[in-house]
């Protein structure tokens, strides 16, 4: 829902696909002349690992990512679509897989598709600030993939990179804060998962609402990783939907007989988002209940749907995890240093620490 807030990003996730898989190429070529050893086939295998990473999105990517399904990751999906490719490819996929899921041996190829520094991120950040037109999130992506190199399997940056990376980790910080997790970004989605949440009550209730066939599926039935295990045409049901699927629905809903679900479909086609308050503490119970009782007194709804409207819940923004992964530099003695050790200009270590902020929303009117 970021075009709510910047009109100029509406590209795609394909666009990004693309443009993994060109700097892919790239970062491939850089390696390969350094003197690394990469073959044609790992270089295929990786090059398809980054074209299809993104594959298991569903509609409106990580808004919705667990409202359509339950208990499974996008990436588990993705997964699951390139093990059918492979099927219908006849095993030609067999490396590409291996890459995707860190099993391959050469463990920087894995890296290149996911990891701290990886082709994705130095896509995404560059392509989303150009079409936001955020300027914070400009990275020097060329810059980076000409200084990667490989140290004992572990992809790494020439120390000459270092303020590229450094560069790097702060674009990312302040996209999260800018773009991702900007306050009426959060606002929009979280108004349409509680869209679905109320649709998925109602259907649970098997109260006939509006929808395409694909989507029926998804809203109709409680559908986790058990589900694609058991039931293999499912796969190609989740293929169907897409943004259309569930827009064209909460278009037709806000007509709906159910007044709760009627009015966050109006709020939403008419772009009555949510009022949102965001600080570093949790919000007071007291405070929270005043803007209950509000919403009861307006509109009567019951307790249970008034927590449609107002509720509160928190974003965190980790630009840099070395608990999770390191980005490491090699220094003048071909050692691998992490970047928070080796950064002179900025404190990476405390960009490393998680910063967790609450927020409450609530209708305007109120």
């Amino acid at each position: 829902m970021t075009h709510l807030v910047y009109p100029g990003a509406l590209h795609t996730r394909f666009h990004h696909a693309l443009g993994a898989m060109f700097l892919m190429t790239e970062a491939i070529d850089v390696l390969r002349n350094k003197g690394n050893e990469i073959s044609d086939e790992e270089a295929i295998g990786a090059t398809i690992a980054i074209l299809l990473h993104d594959i298991g999105h569903g509609p409106f990517s990580h808004a919705l990512e667990h409202s359509i399904v339950e208990n499974i990751t996008h990436e588990d999906i993705s997964a699951l679509f390139m093990d059918k490719l492979n099927q219908e490819f006849d095993g030609k996929l067999n490396l590409a897989i291996s890459i995707f899921r860190g099993q391959y041996k050469k463990r920087f190829l894995h890296q290149l598709v996911s990891s701290q520094l990886d082709v994705d991120r130095l896509d995404y950040l560059k392509r989303d600030s150009f079409f936001t037109g955020v300027s914070e999130g400009v990275i020097s992506s060329e810059r980076i993939i000409k200084m990667l190199n490989v140290v004992d399997d572990e992809l790494a940056v020439e120390s000459k990179g270092i303020y590229s990376v450094e560069k790097f980790i702060i674009a990312r910080r302040l996209m999260y804060w800018q773009v991702y997790l900007h306050k009426t970004v959060i606002s929009a989605e979280y108004l349409l998962v509680n869209i679905l949440k109320r649709a998925k009550e109602l259907a649970s209730q098997d109260r006939e609402l509006f929808c395409t066939p694909a989507f029926r599926t998804f809203l109709y039935n409680k559908i986790n990783r058990e589900s694609f295990e058991t039931n293999k045409a499912l796969l190609d049901t989740f293929s169907e939907l897409d943004d259309y699927d569930i827009f064209t629905s909460i278009k037709t809903w806000t007509k709906h007989d159910d007044h709760v679900l009627s009015k966050l479909c109006r709020n939403l086609t008419n772009r009555n988002l949510y009022k949102i308050e965001i600080q570093k503490n949790p919000f007071s119970k007291d405070y929270i209940e005043q803007k209950v009782k509000k919403i009861k007194e307006k509109y009567n709804f019951s307790e249970e749907e008034s927590n449609y409207f107002v509720f509160t819940n928190f974003i965190s923004n980790n630009a840099y995890n070395p608990q999770i992964d390191t980005i490491n530099i090699i220094d003048k003695d071909s050692n691998l240093i992490d970047i928070a050790e080796a950064a002179d200009q900025l404190n990476i270590s405390a960009l490393s620490k998680p910063v967790k902020k609450y927020f409450l929303c609530y209708p305007k009117d109120i």
